[in-house]
């Protein structure tokens, strides 16, 4: 897989390996577009701190990730590694944007002031002015949490019971063709009249 950094110069190489390590992981898998993984990862920021082994690596300034139809930016991003894995990615910004090409549906656009992702568990937590935008619906809260396992939303006000979770939905859109079809079935089990 070809990876192209596109960091400052000054970077040491053990921090671009650190960096490659970490973001490799950030991909949320929602779905999205199988080919989206192939993508090279493009990984810009003004500066990055970190270590190769477990502990945190911090992306500031300007940060923009993208791979495939993957596009996250944000003022900074923490990653942080336990026992040499990804165990969670924090993107923090005013607001932090995510948006991403879901299989078979379409652009899934996501805003916060922090959006962290809980890798182990799959959990992953909008909070601050939160709302997503996806095809079907759109959902804004204080605080949101998608369960990634089984894609299922949970909103709520915040730590101090303010705000409210504003959800809309959008009406089912029905082929022309399809009300067709189903006109001339009822007619047919009618026995050639028009359905009542």
């Amino acid at each position: 897989m070809q990876l192209i950094f596109k960091m400052a110069s000054k970077l040491i190489p053990a921090t671009r390996i650190s960096l490659w390590l970490c973001l490799c992981c950030v991909s949320l898998p929602l779905a999205a577009l199988e080919s989206d993984r192939q993508q090279p990862l493009e990984v810009n920021a003004n500066s990055t701190d970190g270590t190769l082994g477990d502990g945190i690596t911090t992306l500031r300034g300007d940060v923009d990730i993208r791979q495939g139809t993957l596009h996250i930016k944000a003022d900074e991003a923490e990653v942080s590694k336990v026992d040499g894995r990804v165990n969670s990615v924090t993107f923090r910004g005013e607001p932090a944007f995510l948006e991403q090409e879901i299989e078979e549906q379409g652009l899934v656009q996501a805003t916060a002031r922090t959006i962290e992702y809980q890798v182990a568990n799959g959990l992953v937590t909008l909070s601050g002015a939160a709302d997503v935008k996806h095809p079907e619906y759109q959902i804004s809260g204080e605080l949101l949490t998608y369960d990634l396992n089984i894609q299922h939303f949970k909103g709520s006000a915040d730590d101090n019971g303010n705000g409210r979770i504003h959800i809309r939905l959008d009406p089912e859109v029905i082929d022309d063709e399809l009300k067709k079809e189903d006109t001339d079935d009822k007619r047919n089990e009618a026995g050639g009249q028009e359905p009542a």
